[in-house]
Parts: structure tokens; sequence; C-alpha cells
């Protein structure tokens, strides 16, 4: 396999995909990919995965640092991103200021492509703070020299992720209190198939660009969470919770705590309808998907049998 640097590599898709490129990879050969991290205690929990790969600590800020672990790769994957601001980290710092070290790292190392993961929704005019942001992040990257392929993505869902398991923490309430009554529509797609995408467009030396990918089915977030709670014989009572209310208790979350659960661009880009049609990246990327029935039994009760 050629070689890739992965930021955020700590992270549970990091580690997911970093355990796929150690599966693929030939025994006894070179480390394909390389983990890049911010802190020592982020290195010791990817190192704790026993793969065959380097591990790097760098500020995903630091130019110099970044092409230094970038060195001899073919590709960098882009995974760091926020969905909501605290007092410590602001959506420019986490998406554009870190566009634009990995860019100049790639430059400088001599990388041939970036793959980049961002959310349905991102536009750089968007009135969500969020969604601008991670647009403008995109346009930074494909704004330059090194070729890069934007991966726009709804929820993911796998074992162990923290949208399943606040999936399957709703799934085993009695009274399940949703904004809207669950009304959102959401498309989840399998955590492996986006494991599987983004090695595609990261050996892929042809394209680059934009694709919007999601999962086989667009549903309402309550049929989700009813399908979900199906699969472990449970009916919870769904409560509607108006969006202002909702608005408001955000509000004063943002006003009061300094790192708040639930911030307004986050509720608005949870609240975001997620209808598409992947075929289009599906055909380039090569990526067959995941029925959403077969996601919620591995996800959903994964736990149950561990």
């Amino acid at each position: 396999m050629k070689r890739i640097l992965i930021t955020g590599a700590n992270g549970h898709l990091g580690q997911r995909l970093l355990r796929r490129v150690a599966e693929q990879s030939p025994p006894g050969a070179a480390a394909a990919a390389c983990a890049a991290v911010r802190s020592e205690q982020a290195a010791s929990a990817v190192r704790a995965l026993g793969a065959p790969f380097d591990c790097a600590v760098v500020d995903y800020r630091d130019v110099d640092g970044l092409a230094r672990a970038a060195e001899s790769c073919h590709a960098i994957v882009h995974l760091v991103g926020i969905l909501k601001e605290s007092s410590r980290t602001r959506y420019a710092e986490a998406h554009e200021s870190t566009a634009h070290a990995i860019v100049a790292a790639a430059e400088k190392a001599g990388v041939r492509r970036i793959v980049y993961l961002s959310i349905l929704g991102a536009n750089a005019g968007s009135g969500n703070a969020c969604l601008a942001s991670k647009g403008r992040a995109e346009a930074i990257l494909l704004g330059r020299a090194v070729p890069t392929t934007v991966i726009r993505l709804p929820m993911v869902l796998g074992a162990g992720e923290p949208a399943a398991l606040a999936l399957r923490a709703k799934a085993m309430g009695r009274i399940v209190p949703l904004v809207r009554g669950g009304a959102s529509r959401e498309q989840p797609i399998d955590a492996e198939d986006v494991t599987t995408a983004i090695l595609a467009a990261a050996h892929d030396d042809e394209r680059g660009g934009s694709l919007d990918l999601a999962g086989p089915e667009s549903v309402t977030h309550r049929e989700l969470v009813l399908r979900a709670a199906s699969l472990l014989h449970r009916r919870p009572r769904i409560v509607p919770l108006p969006l202002l209310l909702a608005r408001a208790f955000a509000f004063l979350a943002e006003r009061t705590l300094t790192n708040p659960p639930i911030t307004r661009p986050m509720l608005e880009v949870l609240e975001h309808d997620d209808e598409i049609d992947p075929a289009p990246a599906c055909r380039v990327l090569g990526l067959a998907l995941t029925p959403l029935d077969e996601t919620l039994r591995h996800c959903i009760l994964a736990p149950v049998r561990s």
C-alpha cells in the first residue's frame, strides 16, 4: 500500500482507518501509515492498537512538523474537525488554520494528494458557523496545487462510534425527547464504508474535487430511533421537543458553560436534512454501500454481545 499520513488518528474513525491499513499491509512490510496526534496521551492510545504504523506528536497548525511527519507519504488524510465550539476550540482554528497548514506541509513534503472529511451541507456561504467554516476549509484545500478529494459525510455509524452509542442510548430509553419529534432526515453511513471510501480516494491519482457521500437510505430521526429500538425489542415513547426550546437551551448553555453540551450551530447541523443521491460518489470510489439494517445490527447489537 502507498504510505499515508492520518491527522486526528486517535479518533474513532482514525483508529478504524489505522486498523484497516494494518490488515491490508503485507506481513513484514514497512509501515503503510503514520498517525499524527496532538499529545503523548493520544499517541499512547494509538500505539495501544498494536498495529505496525508510525506515530508523530505534532500540532496540526505546525507546517514544518506536519511536513516531517508526511515525508515519504503518498497522501494525507485530514480527519481533524469539530462540530461544537468551546472556550478552548474555535471553528476557524480547527478547520481553516489546520487546512492552511496541511496544504503547505503537503507541498513541502511532496505529498501527491489530500483527502479531507467534511460535512454534508458544508458551504462557505452558509449561515451556519460550522458549515461555513468547513466550506472555507474545503476551499483552502481545493485551491492549491496538491490534488484534494473532499468527502462530505452525514452521521457515521459503527460499533463504538459516538453517534452509534448515542443512538443506542435513545433506543434503550422509555421516554425519548426528540427535537421536532425527530422530523429531521438522516442518511447514516456505515463506518467501514467510510474507511473504504477514504482509502480509495487516497490511492486514486486520477481524480479530485468534492464528493457528497451518504448511506443508502434517508429516514427521519424518529424512524432511525425506532428501527434501532426494534432490534433491542423495545418501543420507546417519542416526546416532541419544540425547536424554539432547544435553541433557547443551546443559547443558555453557550452563555453559561465553558464546554456546553450543545450550541446553536451544532443544533442546526444536527437538524439539517440529509437526503442525497450517493450513487455518483459511489461510482467514483468503487463503493458498494452497506444496507442500513445491517449497519444498525452491527452497531446497536455489538455492545450487547460484548
